[in-house]
């Protein structure tokens, strides 16, 4: 360079600039990720300070707790302290009546809706378990992110006067099967195992990712509660290497007990972050569907 020139500075100064950016781009990913939760994560599953014993019995599930009514002897999934022998064998209609779930007879671990149906509505339901369900109230401090209400609306079996239907609830059961192609994503099911490979698929994957935990019967992807939902923890998803999406590691805000970054409270106006959550299964609702670039925004 020649003396006297103003060009040295230049250098510096889009080095400086560079960094500023990359400064930028790091504190909106940081902003995304909920990096110091204060409250215990198991939230409203904490039951007035019980913790995992609330649902959990240790030593021999509910029998554990002095109930002997499974039909399988005794014995429990997930050593399930709660008696579930009032839901055996019911039915439930959902998704507008067109899904029919006939509920597991027993605490039978070889079925999905054993584990993420069944022993959610154990307590979560308002219809045949009506005496155990949470009489639609939140018991414990909630994070100030969910604002004052302590209102549950997502109790099953409520839905009208005589509190006896499940028709306006989301599809799920054994019957709910996750289909790929057409108007769902460009994947690919393996034996119940859904794959995101496709161009679409793999691109939704990248931009955020896919969370879901479906449930496998009959080698079908099923939609159970625990699709969506993870019981331990209310308001933090972790993400890491191995998580199927291209989010950057880190601890990630929720809400419900939502598998995946779910926060309707979010701040920027933009955000795109709950539609996402829903985009997992409802591809024709995506952005890589119809055409857009646009990724998710925190």
């Amino acid at each position: 360079m020649k003396e006297g020139t103003d060009e040295e500075p230049k250098q510096p100064m889009k080095q400086t600039v560079f960094l500023c950016l990359v400064m930028l781009a790091g504190a909106q990913v940081a902003a995304a990720q909920m990096v110091t939760a204060s409250e215990d994560v198991l939230g409203a599953h904490l039951n007035y300070g019980r913790g995992c014993t609330a649902c959990h019995a240790p030593h021999s599930g509910a029998a554990g707790n002095g109930e002997q009514r499974f039909s399988s002897g005794g014995t429990s999934t997930a050593l399930w302290g709660e008696d579930a022998s009032g839901l055996f064998g019911h039915t439930l209609t959902t998704g507008g009546g067109k899904f029919v779930e006939v509920l597991p007879t027993s605490m039978d671990a070889s079925r999905p809706d054993t584990e993420g149906l069944l022993t959610c509505l154990t307590c979560h339901d308002g219809n045949y378990a009506s005496n155990a369900m949470m009489k639609n109230r939140v018991y414990e401090t909630l994070p100030a992110t969910y604002g004052q209400s302590n209102n549950v609306p997502t109790l099953l079996g409520t839905g009208s006067a005589n509190g006896a239907t499940y028709l306006n609830q989301h599809p799920m059961g054994v019957n709910a099967a996750v289909s790929c192609g057409g108007d769902n994503w460009d994947c690919t099911d393996v034996n119940g195992q859904i794959q995101m490979q496709g161009t679409n698929s793999s691109r939704f994957v990248k931009n955020y990712g896919f969370f879901m935990k479906l449930g496998t019967y009959n080698n079908r992807a099923v939609v159970v509660c625990t699709t969506c939902h993870d019981p331990h923890s209310m308001n933090v998803v972790r993400v890491t290497s191995a998580t199927s999406s291209g989010l950057p590691v880190g601890n990630y805000a929720t809400m419900f007990f939502l598998r995946a970054p779910y926060n309707p409270r979010d701040t920027n106006q933009q955000s795109n972050q709950t539609a996402q959550f829903c985009r997992q299964c409802h591809a024709d609702k995506s952005n890589e569907m119809n055409g857009s670039s646009a990724g998710t925004v925190f």
